[in-house]
């Protein structure tokens, strides 16, 4: 649990960076997924920073998945919000009200409940259905996104979005999916194409929703695709558990704290005028 917040920590600091860089870009193409837009932000300083701490923060996130079930990981994942809103209070000068404060506290007391219910991680790893299902979902994201260029702004918003959560939470399921790390049982596991896919897929379309205005819609979408898929997936094909009789407090903690990131949705972009306060 440790190295989950600790990855919640490095996420949620990263995104304001990579907020900043992707609106201070130059404006790409009118689809939902602008492909040369990774290159333009990789030449800013503040996204570069932005993926040493995602780095970091993976790294991390795959110890805590080879140890605590995947609902536990996700909820201390979208708890990062918690911290992109305190780092935007005092980084973009963004002024948080007391029921975003309040947010805050929600975010910490779900997650210190779920980490009281948590148990250990499943003992299950999936089998061939499961690896080239979660390829598909991979793949799939990629779809969602060429398709959200023709939708509205705010519902292409929720669209990119809900795919960047539903790329990163490929992530949370291909990391348990993977039992055997020699080169070979790599190359032929679908999970690891998953993984690298799902990852890459998620970037671009969340990228591209940080440069295109309001990302609220979108910031929601993500909290919702990268923890509600992956914990059942985890519950019901990975044999994931809660302590012996806390099932309950497990939901509570769960649900409190994804209902305490959704409130706190509008700190996953960076306000327009203040692209220019971080130095």
């Amino acid at each position: 649990m440790f190295c989950a917040l600790g990855s919640a920590v490095c996420f949620g600091t990263a995104s304001v960076l990579q907020a900043v860089a992707a609106r201070a870009s130059a404006p790409g193409t009118g689809s939902g997924v602008d492909p040369l837009l990774l290159w333009r932000v990789l030449r800013q300083w503040r996204y570069l920073a932005g993926l040493a701490l995602d780095a970091l923060g993976f790294a991390l996130e795959l110890v805590a998945l080879r140890n605590l079930p995947i609902y536990a990981v996700g909820a201390a994942l979208a708890g990062s919000l918690a911290v992109t809103a305190v780092v935007a209070s005092r980084v973009l000068r963004v002024r948080l009200r007391g029921v975003e404060w309040a947010a805050v506290g929600v975010v910490c007391g779900g997650l210190a409940l779920l980490g009281l219910a948590s148990g250990a991680e499943g003992g299950l790893t999936g089998g061939p259905a499961l690896r080239f299902g979660v390829l598909a979902v991979a793949a799939a994201v990629l779809l969602l996104g060429a398709a959200a260029g023709r939708l509205p702004g705010r519902a292409r918003a929720a669209a990119l979005g809900l795919g960047a959560g539903t790329g990163f939470g490929v992530v949370e399921v291909a990391v348990r999916l993977l039992d055997d790390f020699s080169p070979g049982a790599l190359l032929t596991n679908p999970a690891s194409y998953a993984l690298l896919l799902g990852g890459g897929a998620a970037f671009l379309l969340l990228t591209s929703a940080l440069q295109r205005g309001s990302v609220t819609a979108a910031t929601a979408g993500m909290v919702l695709g990268e923890t509600l898929g992956p914990a059942v997936a985890g519950v019901v094909w990975l044999g994931d558990r809660t302590r012996e009789g806390l099932e309950p407090l497990a939901l509570l903690g769960f649900g409190v704290a994804v209902v305490g990131a959704l409130g706190l949705a509008r700190f996953g972009e960076a306000p327009e005028g203040d692209v220019g306060r971080v130095g």
